[in-house]
Protein backbone atom coordinates (compact mmCIF):
# COMPACT_ATOMS: atom_id res chain seq x y z
CA UNK A 1 0.00 0.00 0.00
CA UNK A 2 0.81 3.46 -0.55
CA UNK A 3 1.36 6.32 3.00
CA UNK A 4 2.50 9.95 2.87
CA UNK A 5 2.45 10.94 6.39
CA UNK A 6 2.85 14.08 7.34
CA UNK A 7 4.39 13.90 11.17
CA UNK A 8 6.64 11.93 13.13
CA UNK A 9 9.44 12.05 15.84
CA UNK A 10 11.25 9.08 14.63
CA UNK A 11 14.61 11.22 13.71
CA UNK A 12 14.67 13.04 17.16
CA UNK A 13 14.62 9.53 19.05
CA UNK A 14 17.22 8.15 16.90
CA UNK A 15 19.64 10.78 17.47
CA UNK A 16 18.74 11.73 21.16
CA UNK A 17 18.32 7.56 21.83
CA UNK A 18 21.38 6.75 19.65
CA UNK A 19 19.68 4.41 17.72
CA UNK A 20 18.44 4.59 14.02
CA UNK A 21 15.49 4.11 11.47
CA UNK A 22 15.78 0.15 11.48
CA UNK A 23 15.14 -0.07 15.42
CA UNK A 24 11.69 -2.49 15.68
CA UNK A 25 11.18 -1.08 19.42
CA UNK A 26 9.95 2.44 17.42
CA UNK A 27 7.27 2.91 15.83
CA UNK A 28 8.24 3.52 12.47
CA UNK A 29 11.16 1.19 11.64
CA UNK A 30 11.41 0.64 7.74
CA UNK A 31 12.30 -2.54 8.11
CA UNK A 32 8.65 -2.88 9.22
CA UNK A 33 7.58 -0.30 6.83
CA UNK A 34 9.28 -2.73 3.86
CA UNK A 35 5.92 -3.53 2.62
CA UNK A 36 4.98 0.29 2.29
CA UNK A 37 6.03 1.84 -1.29
CA UNK A 38 6.05 4.30 -2.15
CA UNK A 39 6.00 5.42 1.11
CA UNK A 40 6.66 9.05 2.08
CA UNK A 41 7.81 10.27 5.74
CA UNK A 42 7.83 13.45 7.06
CA UNK A 43 10.37 13.20 9.72
CA UNK A 44 10.61 16.34 12.64
CA UNK A 45 13.51 17.99 14.13
CA UNK A 46 11.71 18.43 17.60
CA UNK A 47 12.84 21.23 19.60
CA UNK A 48 11.90 21.22 22.87
CA UNK A 49 10.58 24.34 24.56
CA UNK A 50 13.39 24.49 27.04
CA UNK A 51 15.77 24.73 23.75
CA UNK A 52 16.77 28.34 23.16
CA UNK A 53 19.28 30.23 21.03
CA UNK A 54 22.45 28.32 19.76
CA UNK A 55 21.65 25.26 22.27
CA UNK A 56 18.29 25.01 20.07
CA UNK A 57 20.40 25.59 16.51
CA UNK A 58 23.13 22.67 17.45
CA UNK A 59 20.15 20.58 17.88
CA UNK A 60 18.71 21.25 14.52
CA UNK A 61 22.30 20.49 13.30
CA UNK A 62 22.96 17.70 15.11
CA UNK A 63 19.53 15.79 13.76
CA UNK A 64 20.16 16.64 10.32
CA UNK A 65 24.21 15.31 10.86
CA UNK A 66 21.93 12.13 12.04
CA UNK A 67 19.29 11.94 9.01
CA UNK A 68 22.26 11.55 6.90
CA UNK A 69 24.17 9.19 8.76
CA UNK A 70 20.75 6.75 8.58
CA UNK A 71 20.17 7.19 5.07
CA UNK A 72 23.86 6.82 3.95
CA UNK A 73 24.06 3.30 2.14
CA UNK A 74 20.49 2.81 1.53
CA UNK A 75 17.75 3.43 -1.06
CA UNK A 76 15.56 5.62 1.19
CA UNK A 77 16.17 8.86 -0.35
CA UNK A 78 15.32 12.59 1.38
CA UNK A 79 12.95 14.19 -1.19
CA UNK A 80 13.11 18.19 -1.01
CA UNK A 81 11.64 19.01 -4.03
CA UNK A 82 8.16 17.18 -5.60
CA UNK A 83 10.19 16.21 -8.51
CA UNK A 84 11.99 13.86 -6.06
CA UNK A 85 8.78 13.21 -4.41
CA UNK A 86 7.00 12.04 -7.78
CA UNK A 87 10.29 9.48 -8.19
CA UNK A 88 10.04 8.06 -5.31
CA UNK A 89 6.09 7.71 -6.26
CA UNK A 90 7.22 6.28 -10.07
CA UNK A 91 9.86 3.65 -8.48
CA UNK A 92 7.81 2.39 -5.56
CA UNK A 93 10.43 3.65 -3.03
CA UNK A 94 10.79 5.06 0.29
CA UNK A 95 11.45 8.75 1.58
CA UNK A 96 12.06 11.36 3.70
CA UNK A 97 10.65 14.62 3.90
CA UNK A 98 12.47 17.11 6.77
CA UNK A 99 10.09 19.13 8.87
CA UNK A 100 11.19 20.44 12.03
CA UNK A 101 8.59 21.01 15.06
CA UNK A 102 9.22 24.50 17.06
CA UNK A 103 10.44 27.76 15.65
CA UNK A 104 12.33 28.11 18.25
CA UNK A 105 15.23 26.52 16.19
CA UNK A 106 15.71 30.31 14.50
CA UNK A 107 17.03 31.46 17.38
CA UNK A 108 15.43 34.65 16.82
CA UNK A 109 17.59 35.37 13.56
CA UNK A 110 15.74 35.04 9.95
CA UNK A 111 19.11 34.50 8.59
CA UNK A 112 18.62 31.01 9.95
CA UNK A 113 15.53 30.65 7.76
CA UNK A 114 18.14 29.93 5.10
CA UNK A 115 19.82 27.24 6.80
CA UNK A 116 16.59 25.43 7.39
CA UNK A 117 16.11 25.90 3.30
CA UNK A 118 20.08 24.56 2.95
CA UNK A 119 19.24 21.33 4.88
CA UNK A 120 16.32 20.54 2.76
CA UNK A 121 13.66 21.43 5.37
CA UNK A 122 10.15 22.05 4.11
CA UNK A 123 8.18 22.38 6.65
CA UNK A 124 8.02 23.83 10.57
CA UNK A 125 5.27 24.06 13.43
CA UNK A 126 6.09 28.05 13.99
CA UNK A 127 5.71 26.96 17.85
CA UNK A 128 5.62 24.18 20.37
CA UNK A 129 3.20 24.06 23.40
CA UNK A 130 5.03 26.98 24.81
CA UNK A 131 5.90 30.72 23.50
CA UNK A 132 9.12 31.38 21.65
CA UNK A 133 10.57 33.99 19.29
CA UNK A 134 7.63 33.88 16.74
CA UNK A 135 4.64 33.70 19.50
CA UNK A 136 2.59 31.54 21.84
CA UNK A 137 1.55 28.02 21.77
CA UNK A 138 -1.08 26.32 22.69
CA UNK A 139 0.22 25.79 26.33
CA UNK A 140 0.26 29.52 27.18
CA UNK A 141 -2.27 31.02 29.12
CA UNK A 142 -3.88 34.26 27.97
CA UNK A 143 -1.99 33.49 24.57
CA UNK A 144 -1.26 36.09 22.18
CA UNK A 145 -0.18 35.64 18.60
CA UNK A 146 2.61 36.10 16.34
CA UNK A 147 5.27 38.50 17.15
CA UNK A 148 6.58 41.03 14.71
CA UNK A 149 9.62 38.45 14.79
CA UNK A 150 7.23 36.12 14.18
CA UNK A 151 5.44 38.08 11.22
CA UNK A 152 8.67 38.84 9.32
CA UNK A 153 9.42 34.70 9.63
CA UNK A 154 6.52 33.67 8.17
CA UNK A 155 6.87 35.88 5.15
CA UNK A 156 10.64 34.42 4.58
CA UNK A 157 9.70 31.13 4.76
CA UNK A 158 7.07 31.24 2.48
CA UNK A 159 9.37 33.16 0.63
CA UNK A 160 12.19 30.15 0.85
CA UNK A 161 9.14 27.37 0.36
CA UNK A 162 8.73 26.26 3.69
CA UNK A 163 5.63 25.66 4.67
CA UNK A 164 4.07 26.74 7.98
CA UNK A 165 2.31 24.55 10.33
CA UNK A 166 0.06 25.29 13.07
CA UNK A 167 -0.19 22.24 14.90
CA UNK A 168 0.67 23.59 18.55
CA UNK A 169 -0.53 26.88 17.98
CA UNK A 170 -2.57 28.72 20.15
CA UNK A 171 -5.78 29.80 18.56
CA UNK A 172 -4.57 33.38 18.21
CA UNK A 173 -1.57 32.71 16.46
CA UNK A 174 -3.90 30.20 14.38
CA UNK A 175 -6.10 33.34 13.36
CA UNK A 176 -2.72 35.65 13.13
CA UNK A 177 -1.37 32.89 10.26
CA UNK A 178 -4.77 32.88 8.89
CA UNK A 179 -4.74 36.69 8.42
CA UNK A 180 -0.74 36.93 6.85
CA UNK A 181 -0.04 33.90 5.54
CA UNK A 182 -0.59 34.41 1.70
CA UNK A 183 0.34 30.93 0.50
CA UNK A 184 -1.84 27.65 1.88
CA UNK A 185 -0.41 26.54 5.46
CA UNK A 186 -1.05 22.89 6.99
CA UNK A 187 -2.08 21.46 10.59
CA UNK A 188 0.80 18.68 10.13
CA UNK A 189 -0.87 16.42 13.06
CA UNK A 190 -4.32 17.42 14.72
CA UNK A 191 -7.67 15.94 15.09
CA UNK A 192 -11.22 17.66 15.15
CA UNK A 193 -12.46 19.04 18.43
CA UNK A 194 -15.78 18.15 18.01
CA UNK A 195 -14.97 14.47 18.82
CA UNK A 196 -12.06 15.13 21.32
CA UNK A 197 -12.40 18.85 22.92
CA UNK A 198 -8.77 19.04 23.77
CA UNK A 199 -7.24 22.21 23.10
CA UNK A 200 -4.41 20.90 20.50
CA UNK A 201 -7.28 20.11 18.62
CA UNK A 202 -8.79 22.36 15.47
CA UNK A 203 -12.42 24.02 15.32
CA UNK A 204 -14.36 23.30 12.49
CA UNK A 205 -13.59 26.95 11.75
CA UNK A 206 -10.05 27.08 12.03
CA UNK A 207 -10.89 23.46 9.82
CA UNK A 208 -12.32 24.95 7.11
CA UNK A 209 -9.83 28.38 6.88
CA UNK A 210 -7.20 25.87 6.55
CA UNK A 211 -9.45 24.22 3.37
CA UNK A 212 -10.22 27.75 2.15
CA UNK A 213 -6.38 28.73 2.18
CA UNK A 214 -5.56 25.33 0.16
CA UNK A 215 -3.78 24.08 2.78
CA UNK A 216 -4.07 20.19 4.46
CA UNK A 217 -4.73 18.31 7.94
CA UNK A 218 -2.94 15.36 9.00
CA UNK A 219 -4.90 13.09 11.17
CA UNK A 220 -3.10 12.57 14.63
CA UNK A 221 -3.11 9.36 16.22
CA UNK A 222 -2.19 10.32 19.81
CA UNK A 223 -4.62 8.74 21.95
CA UNK A 224 -5.36 11.78 23.87
CA UNK A 225 -6.51 13.70 20.87
CA UNK A 226 -8.77 10.87 19.53
CA UNK A 227 -10.68 10.24 23.08
CA UNK A 228 -12.28 11.78 26.02
CA UNK A 229 -11.23 9.30 28.14
CA UNK A 230 -7.51 8.74 26.25
CA UNK A 231 -6.68 4.98 27.72
CA UNK A 232 -10.21 3.71 25.68
CA UNK A 233 -8.54 5.53 22.70
CA UNK A 234 -8.96 2.88 19.27
CA UNK A 235 -8.03 3.21 15.46
CA UNK A 236 -11.59 3.81 14.72
CA UNK A 237 -11.50 6.59 16.83
CA UNK A 238 -8.93 8.02 13.69
CA UNK A 239 -12.11 7.38 11.69
CA UNK A 240 -14.17 9.04 13.48
CA UNK A 241 -12.01 12.02 13.26
CA UNK A 242 -11.69 12.17 9.66
CA UNK A 243 -15.48 11.43 8.91
CA UNK A 244 -16.72 14.36 10.98
CA UNK A 245 -13.74 16.37 8.77
CA UNK A 246 -15.20 14.26 5.66
CA UNK A 247 -18.80 16.51 6.93
CA UNK A 248 -16.89 19.51 6.41
CA UNK A 249 -15.97 19.12 3.11
CA UNK A 250 -12.69 17.96 3.66
CA UNK A 251 -12.33 15.00 1.02
CA UNK A 252 -8.94 16.70 -0.44
CA UNK A 253 -8.36 17.77 3.04
CA UNK A 254 -7.37 14.98 5.50
CA UNK A 255 -4.40 13.77 5.70
CA UNK A 256 -2.44 11.12 7.52
CA UNK A 257 -0.05 13.07 10.34
CA UNK A 258 0.27 10.13 13.17
CA UNK A 259 3.15 11.53 15.83
CA UNK A 260 4.62 8.18 15.35
CA UNK A 261 7.77 7.91 17.65
CA UNK A 262 5.97 10.84 19.66
CA UNK A 263 2.79 10.09 21.51
CA UNK A 264 1.18 7.17 23.06
CA UNK A 265 -1.02 6.03 20.36
CA UNK A 266 -4.61 3.88 20.82
CA UNK A 267 -4.32 0.29 22.17
CA UNK A 268 -4.49 -1.61 19.07
CA UNK A 269 -1.83 -0.01 16.97
CA UNK A 270 1.96 -0.66 17.47
CA UNK A 271 3.56 1.33 14.83
CA UNK A 272 3.87 1.88 11.46
CA UNK A 273 3.07 -1.85 10.91
CA UNK A 274 -0.54 -1.37 11.73
CA UNK A 275 -1.47 1.02 8.89
CA UNK A 276 -2.75 -1.91 6.28
CA UNK A 277 -5.10 -2.70 8.99
CA UNK A 278 -5.94 0.95 9.71
CA UNK A 279 -6.55 1.52 5.65
CA UNK A 280 -8.65 -2.26 5.68
CA UNK A 281 -10.67 -0.46 8.41
CA UNK A 282 -11.56 2.98 6.56
CA UNK A 283 -12.47 0.59 3.48
CA UNK A 284 -14.53 -1.80 5.50
CA UNK A 285 -16.65 1.29 6.89
CA UNK A 286 -17.64 2.17 3.20
CA UNK A 287 -15.50 4.93 1.88
CA UNK A 288 -14.49 4.37 -1.64
CA UNK A 289 -10.88 3.01 -2.24
CA UNK A 290 -10.53 6.11 -4.16
CA UNK A 291 -10.91 8.16 -1.20
CA UNK A 292 -8.72 6.26 1.25
CA UNK A 293 -5.89 6.24 -1.04
CA UNK A 294 -6.28 10.09 -1.34
CA UNK A 295 -6.49 10.16 2.79
CA UNK A 296 -3.17 8.17 2.98
CA UNK A 297 -0.86 9.52 0.00
CA UNK A 298 -2.90 11.37 -2.80
CA UNK A 299 -3.76 14.79 -0.52
CA UNK A 300 -0.28 15.03 0.95
CA UNK A 301 1.30 14.52 -2.67
CA UNK A 302 -0.76 16.93 -4.43
CA UNK A 303 -0.58 19.62 -1.61
CA UNK A 304 3.41 19.73 -2.04
CA UNK A 305 2.67 19.81 -5.81
CA UNK A 306 0.49 22.88 -5.40
CA UNK A 307 2.89 24.40 -3.16
CA UNK A 308 5.35 24.19 -5.41
CA UNK A 309 3.30 25.47 -8.31
CA UNK A 310 1.92 28.09 -6.56
CA UNK A 311 5.59 29.85 -5.83
CA UNK A 312 6.51 29.34 -9.76
CA UNK A 313 3.22 31.22 -10.69
CA UNK A 314 4.80 34.18 -7.80
CA UNK A 315 7.88 34.59 -9.90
Amino acid sequence: MELFDLHCDTLYRAYTENSGFFNDSFHISFQKAKTLKPYLQCMAIWIPDEYRGEKAVELFECCVGKLKEQLAGTDIVQCVRYKEMEKVCREGRQGIVLTVEGGAVLAGKLDNIERLKKAGVRMMTLTWNGNNELGDGVGVENAGGLTEFGKQALKKMEQADIIADISHASEALFYDVAQFAERPFVASHSDAKAICPHKRNLTDRQFSIIKEKGGIVGLNFCRDFLHKQSTNAKMYDIIRNAEHFLSLGGEKVIAMGSDFDGCDIPQDMTGVESMAALYEMFLHHHYSEALVKDIFFNNAAAFFRRYEESSRKEL
